[in-house]
């Protein structure tokens, strides 16, 4: 989302919205170094100070009352360490960028978001994930990063130096101070293949959702939880890893003819090639091409993650809640993620199931539905993506986290004079 003013300035006295329109941050000015000199220039001067990404959260956990940051002016950073299989990458990078230039050297991340034109910090922030059996949160892939702390000094955190407390560093909220590189654990690169399975009965997704969810490399399930059917997207490794394209006996009724979107009735023109073409995992693995800049989004997003086990009975719910859903609904996503040891990953030591939802963009309407599903899926163990709607109480999502406290601590060990703190991470950890 482009900021009022020119990338040369080094301020914006407009107010700087995120993606979909819905948050006005409150920042007294949005700046936008073009080194990270001037950068460590303006925390070290600055009281309170916050980075923004690409905008796509829809509540305000990037907001702050003192100065916003944007890092996308900072000089692009590719390197490449192939005897360690990492990049280190510029934090205002989105991941279509950084993945079209690993494509070059023969290499790859491991996953994507539905979406390739996010920044890599601010999915890494907040835990952003793509789907996958096997495959864990973006943030996952993180093995050392740049951070500028309050006293505008930089410093190196990785997870060989302190593997005890970096990964309560890597999903971090921003809290920590403002990362301006990211080293990421990368594999050679491979092609990818997908098929839309279209009418799949929800009966059927609930009853052998192990069997779906593990029948390839990548699956996700789109549905409205009224019309009780789901239209299942497969995306395959060509050479998988296990050296198995099918992982188990389901494959679905004969794959679609044509290509679609995963919202029905929008033209599949911006989506990733379908219909079984392979092609480069950055260009299969998002749903959305990276040559396509999405416009300001006329949508609303709030997510749920649960164990993975709890999703049989977690779509039973949603299902009876379908007409409640589903005229505020443009579409929902169910997707995977395998368990990480990130402090405040909603995937914390347990392969989640994630249930995805897109609302229309009325928040009055919306907001009592997000909260009529967390009250069905809460006691099934589920936890909210940080970067999406929620109707729970801060203080509620912070006792879903057993590494809550230790995480605490480190924001008071790293940043005693709460330079970058918030009140969305002030409410949440009990500041």
């Amino acid at each position: 989302m482009p900021i009022s003013g020119s990338r040369s300035g080094q301020k914006s006295g407009a107010s700087a919205q995120n993606w979909a329109g819905n948050i006005v941050f409150r920042a007294r000015q949005v700046r936008r170094p073009r080194s990270v000199e001037e950068l460590r220039d303006l925390v070290g001067s600055a009281s309170r100070i916050r980075a923004l990404g690409s905008g796509h959260s829809f509540n305000r956990v990037a907001d702050t009352e003192g100065d916003l940051v944007r890092l996308d002016g900072l000089p692009p950073l590719i390197d490449v360490d192939e005897a360690d299989s990492t990049v280190t990458v510029g934090a205002g990078m989105r991941y279509g960028e950084v993945t079209t230039a690993l494509h070059e050297y023969g290499l790859a991340l491991a996953n994507l978001a539905s979406l390739p034109h996010i920044s890599v910090a601010g999915c890494c922030a907040t835990a952003t994930h793509g789907s996958g059996d096997s495959e864990r949160c973006l943030a996952a892939a993180v093995t050392a990063m740049e951070v500028v702390g309050p006293d505008g000094e930089s410093a190196r955190l990785s997870r060989r130096d302190d593997p005890r407390r970096f990964p309560g560093a890597v999903v971090a909220l921003g809290a920590l101070g403002i990362v301006t590189s990211l080293t990421l654990s990368v594999e050679p690169a491979f092609e990818v293949s997908q098929h839309v399975y279209t009418g799949v009965p929800l009966d059927e997704v609930a009853e052998r959702f192990g069997d779906i969810f593990g029948c390839a490399y990548s699956v996700s399930a789109f549905t409205d939880y009224r019309s009780g059917r789901a239209r299942v997207w497969t995306k395959h490794r060509t050479a998988e890893r296990d050296g198995s394209v099918h992982r188990t006996g389901w494959r679905g009724k004969t794959p679609a003819e044509a290509a679609h979107h995963p919202i029905p009735g929008i033209p599949p023109t911006h989506c990733t090639e379908q219909l079984g073409v392979p092609g480069p995992s950055y260009e299969r693995l998002p749903h959305f091409r990276p040559d396509f800049t999405p416009s300001n989004g006329e949508e609303l997003q709030s997510e749920l993650l649960l164990p993975r086990d709890a999703a049989p009975e977690a779509l039973t719910a949603l299902r009876g809640l379908g007409d409640r859903i589903a005229p505020v609904l443009q579409i929902s996503e169910v997707r995977t993620v395998a368990a990480d040891d990130l402090w405040l990953s909603p995937a914390y030591e347990r392969d989640c199931v994630g249930f995805h939802f897109t609302w229309v963009k009325d928040p009055e309407a919306v907001l009592p539905v997000v909260a009529d599903v967390e009250e069905r899926l809460l006691p099934l163990g589920a936890r909210p993506h940080w970067g999406k709607l929620t109707a729970m109480e801060p203080a509620r999502i912070a006792a879903l986290y057993e590494r809550a406290a230790e995480f605490r601590e480190l924001v008071r060990e790293r940043d005693p004079g709460r330079v970058f703190a918030n009140e969305f991470v002030d409410q949440l950890l009990a500041f």
